[in-house]
């Protein structure tokens, strides 16, 4: 692993007034020397002359060092291959003219599973022929625990917290992010079932729970690459459309016979209720025949799914 060193450069702006001087004093010191040496050919104007030639080509070679870091961006070091820091402060800055300095982003980044990303593509003379992009993200289709097939996409959102194990230890860490966070959904997605009736974790049912896990099983994969996970959530989440519909069925089924459950109690609580309080005000005594004739009424009337139609018993009390 690459450990991250903080490199620290001097400030750009007193250099700059030098290597401004060195350019501009350098032809000046040339173009006297040559005069001097010409018309006395002395040893002094031949120095001046060297020196001449030296600031100028020392003032070219500066101008190679310069560089401005805005917020969030830094600058991976480089010395004919050899690392030597990296530069994380926003400013104007010099370093060796020799450095190599790969630019990389510190700024939060976001991206959906399932999208395919371009790299950038760059001619012989360093020229870019097409701009790295990516294509908007589709659900993957993966079976849950239960072997049920089911369309599930996450975001996630990242950011590079160590450039130099981003930008030596994988060979492009945004695909690596991408790659590795899809892989990381598909394990999750296989290991709960889409819904769960026993109050198990599923997916649907425990989603805080879910995002959780899957933030800390892709932050696990990234490790490696120097990327911190800020947060993973789940965007997209059914079952697929070859199953959809019996699966739409089941949950209506499911729905229909908790409500009717619900109404069940509710009924056999309402009369009991019933029978207790004509019970104890003595309103009307009833045997058993009459007491199951009247329990089985009222369960109609309260347990059906219409409007019952009453018989009012105009007659004697048992007729």
């Amino acid at each position: 692993m690459t450990n991250e060193t903080t490199y620290r450069p001097p400030s750009g702006w007193l250099l700059l007034l030098i290597t401004l001087a060195m350019i501009a004093g350098g032809p000046f010191m040339l173009i006297k020397g040559a005069v001097g040496l010409g018309a006395n050919g002395g040893t002094p104007d031949l120095v001046l002359l060297i020196a001449g030639i030296a600031t100028l080509v020392l003032g070219v070679i500066s101008i190679f060092g310069y560089m401005a870091i805005a917020p969030n961006q830094a600058r991976v070091l480089l010395l004919f291959g050899a690392y030597k820091g990296s530069a994380l402060q926003s400013g104007f800055y010099w370093v060796n003219p020799f450095f190599s300095k790969k630019k990389i982003s510190l700024r939060i980044r976001n991206f959906e599973t399932g999208s395919t990303h371009t790299p950038e593509q760059k001619s012989a003379q360093g020229q870019v022929l097409r701009a790295s992009s990516r294509t908007t993200g589709r659900p993957s289709k993966v079976n849950d625990r239960d072997g049920n097939p089911v369309d599930i996409s996450a975001v996630v959102v990242w950011r590079v917290v160590n450039t130099a194990e981003a930008l030596f230890e994988v060979d492009d860490y945004e695909d690596f992010v991408s790659v590795q966070s899809e892989a990381a959904l598909r394990n999750l997605a296989s290991r709960y079932p889409y819904d769960s009736e026993d109050h198990e974790m599923s997916l649907r049912g425990n989603t805080a729970e879910v995002c959780n896990q899957l933030k800390g099983d892709i932050q696990e994969r990234l490790d490696k690459a120097g990327v911190k996970v800020i947060e993973a959530r789940i965007s997209h989440l059914a079952y697929s459309p070859e199953i959809a519909a019996a699966m739409l069925q089941r949950q209506q089924a499911q729905a229909v016979v908790a409500a009717r459950t619900k109404i069940v109690e509710g009924a056999v609580g309402m009369v009991q209720m019933a029978l207790d309080h004509l019970a104890k005000d003595n309103i009307v005594e009833l045997d058993d025949e009459r007491r199951a004739a009247m329990v089985s009424n009222l369960l109609v009337v309260l347990c059906s799914d219409r409007h019952t139609q009453p018989v009012v018993n105009t007659g004697s009390l048992y007729t």
